[in-house]
C-alpha cells in the first residue's frame, strides 16, 4: 500500500528508476529530455538542474504555467528548482503554489518518520515577528528540555529576552542571536527569560537543545457535560508514528464508561501542517465508521493532463483511495491488518488554525464528502488540496505539487483553505462553525480554552460567540523569511531557520 504525501512524509521516490544518462545537455527551450536520464547524477551541477527541469516539466500539476529557463545558467540546483513553479494566484490573491520547498535528505527522513528535530520540545507561536515583537509558545512536548525543567515551560508563556537580547532589538546581531535561540542546534545552550502566563513577574531559564521526538496525539479525554460525554484530542502531526497513538487514543474514547464511549468529539488540528495523507485516512475511517464509509473513496487523486489515467511517479493506474478499515504498519508502527477502532460519529467539531493544512484539510474533506457534517471553529485554514512526492536527488529532497485530491462527491476546490461561516474579511471555503481568535491564557484541552469553549457551546445551542475580527496569529503566521519567499510555520515542511526579521 502505497503511502502519500499530503503535506510532507510520503513514500520517498515511489516508482523513481535510474535511467542511462542523457548525453545532451544543451538546452533548448520547449524540450524536454527523460528526466531518469539525468537522475541522481551527483557532483554534476547541470544534470541537476536538468533532472529538475525534465521532473518538472513532466509531473508538476501546472506545468505548462513554469517558465522555462536555461539551466546552464545556475550554480545551484536549490535556487532554479525555486523557479520551476506556477506564478499564478489563487482566487483571493494569494500565490496558488504555497508549498514548493526542499529540505536536506537526512533531516526530511528524520522529521518525517519520528518527527524528530533538534529543538526544547516548543512549538512556537510568533504573534509578530517585527518590533513590537510578540513571541509565544504554543505547546511542549513531554519528556523534553521545556518541559523537565523544575517549573516547566507551558502554553502561553511570552519570551521577552532569548540570550541576554531584548525580544525588540532590531540590530542585525540581536536578530541574528534571536533567530539562533529559537532555531538551535543540536547541543548549543540558549538562555530565555518568559513572563508565565497569569505572572507579573519573569522569569529566566536555560535550555540546550536536543533532537526531539514529537508526540503527534496528545490530551485526549473525555469531557463531562450535561448533554454527554465530548471526546477531545491534540493531534499536531501525520508523522509515521500517529498511526498507533490514534488507535489508543480511540480506543480510550471507546472505554469511556465501561464501554459506552463518547457522544461527540473534538479533533484539534490547529497547529497540524499535515503529513502522510494515509495517516489522515485512517483517521477519518475511525471517526466515521464502516456505515457512511462503505465502498466510498477517501479522496481520488489527479495529476496534470499528460497523465489522466496513471500516476506519473508510481505507474500505477489511477484510482479512487477507498476509506483504509486496517491498520497499514510499515512504515508507519501499527500492526499491518489489525481492525481499526471507530467512534461511528455522524459529527465532528474540529479546531482549525492557519496552521491547519494538508493532510488535516483532507480529513475535513474526506469526512464531508460521505455526509458526515463537520463543524469547524477557529480560523481559516491553510488551503492545500494539493500533494507530492517527497523525492530526493544528490541529498536534497524536492517537494514539486503533482496532484489535486478531491472527495467522493469530486470536491477538492479549497486552495483558500476552509473557513467557519462567521469568518470576517477573506474566505474560504464556508464550514458550519464558528471564528474564534487563538487563546494563549489556556492550555490546549481546558475546557473554558476559547476555541474548545466555543466548540462546547456550538454544540448545545449552534450559536457563536462574536466572530473574531482578526485571527491572525496562529503559530508560524505571518512571519517571513528575510528575502519574503515563504510564510513560516513552525516545524512544518515550508520552514525557514530565520524568523525574526529587521
Amino acid at each position: 500500500m502505497a503511502s502519500l504525501a499530503a503535506c510532507g512524509g510520503g513514500s520517498g521516490n515511489g516508482g523513481l528508476g535510474q535511467g542511462g544518462a542523457n548525453n545532451n545537455d544543451e538546452w533548448q527551450e520547449g524540450v524536454f529530455l527523460d528526466w531518469r536520464g539525468f537522475y541522481q547524477q551527483c557532483g554534476n551541477t547541470l544534470a541537476q538542474n536538468n533532472f529538475l527541469r525534465s521532473y518538472s516539466n513532466d509531473t508538476y500539476l501546472w506545468y505548462d504555467e513554469i517558465i522555462d529557463r536555461d539551466p546552464a545558467l545556475y550554480n545551484d540546483p536549490v535556487a532554479y528548482f525555486d523557479l520551476l513553479r506556477t506564478n499564478q494566484l489563487s482566487p483571493s490573491g494569494q500565490p496558488k503554489d504555497k508549498f514548493h520547498f526542499t529540505y536536506d535528505s537526512d533531516v526530511w527522513n528524520q522529521l518525517s518518520q519520528s518527527g524528530a528535530s533538534a529543538g526544547y520540545g516548543i512549538q512556537w507561536a510568533f504573534l509578530s515577528n517585527t518590533p513590537p515583537r510578540d513571541l509565544r509558545i504554543a505547546y511542549t512536548e513531554p519528556n523534553s528540555p521545556a518541559t523537565n525543567l523544575a517549573l516547566p515551560l507551558e502554553r502561553g508563556a511570552q519570551i521577552l529576552e532569548i540570550d541576554g537580547v531584548d525580544i525588540n532589538d532590531n540590530t542585525q546581531a540581536g536578530v541574528d542571536t534571536l533567530n539562533a535561540g529559537i532555531r538551535p542546534s543540536e547541543g548549543t545552550q540558549h538562555t530565555f527569560t518568559v513572563r508565565d502566563v497569569g505572572a507579573t513577574a519573569t522569569r529566566t531559564v536555560t535550555m540546550t537543545a536536543e533532537v526531539i521526538t514529537s508526540a503527534p496525539v496528545q490530551n485526549t479525554q473525555v469531557i463531562s457535560t450535561p448533554t454527554g460525554a465530548v471526546g477531545y484530542l491534540t493531534f499536531n502531526d501525520h508523522i509515521a508514528t500517529a498511526e498507533q497513538a490514534l488507535i489508543d487514543a480511540v480506543d480510550q474514547l471507546n472505554a469511556h464508561d465501561n464501554g459506552a464511549g463518547i457522544d461527540d468529539l473534538v479533533l484539534d488540528l490547529r497547529y497540524n501542517g499535515g503529513g502522510y495523507g494515509d495517516i489522515a485516512n485512517e483517521l477519518a475511517y475511525m471517526i466515521a465508521g464502516p456505515v457512511p464509509t462503505a465502498g466510498r473513496s477517501f479522496n481520488t487523486r489527479q495529476f496534470n493532463d499528460k497523465h489522466p489515467v496513471t500516476d506519473p511517479v508510481t505507474g500505477n493506474p489511477l484510482a479512487p483511495t477507498l476509506f483504509y478499515d486496517e491498520a497499514i504498519g510499515s512504515p508507519f508502527n501499527g500492526t499491518a491488518g489489525d481492525p481499526l477502532p471507530t467512534l461511528d460519529l455522524p459529527r465532528v467539531f474540529v479546531l482549525t488554525g492557519f496552521g491547519t493544512a494538508s493532510a488535516s484539510e483532507l480529513i475535513i474533506n474526506g469526512l464531508r464528502g460521505v455526509g458526515v457534517e463537520v463543524i469547524q471553529v477557529g480560523a481559516t485554514t491553510r488551503g492545500k488540496p494539493y500533494g507530492f512526492y517527497p523525492t530526493d536527488n544528490c541529498g536534497t529532497t524536492y517537494f514539486t505539487i503533482q496532484m489535486r485530491s478531491i472527495n467522493d462527491v469530486g470536491f477538492g476546490d479549497y486552495t483558500d483553505g476552509f473557513s467557519p461561516e462567521n469568518t470576517t474579511g477573506i474566505m474560504g471555503v464556508s464550514v458550519p462553525g464558528c471564528s474564534v481568535a487563538d487563546d494563549f491564557t489556556k492550555q490546549l484541552g481546558d475546557p473554558t480554552e476559547a476555541r474548545l469553549a466555543a466548540a462546547l457551546e456550538y454544540r448545545d445551542t449552534q450559536t457563536c460567540p462574536a466572530a473574531s475580527a482578526v485571527v491572525d496569529g496562529e503559530p508560524g503566521e505571518p512571519a517571513l523569511t528575510v528575502d519574503e519567499r515563504e510564510p513560516i510555520v513552525p516545524k512544518s515542511p515550508w520552514h525557514s531557520n530565520t524568523i525574526f526579521r529587521q
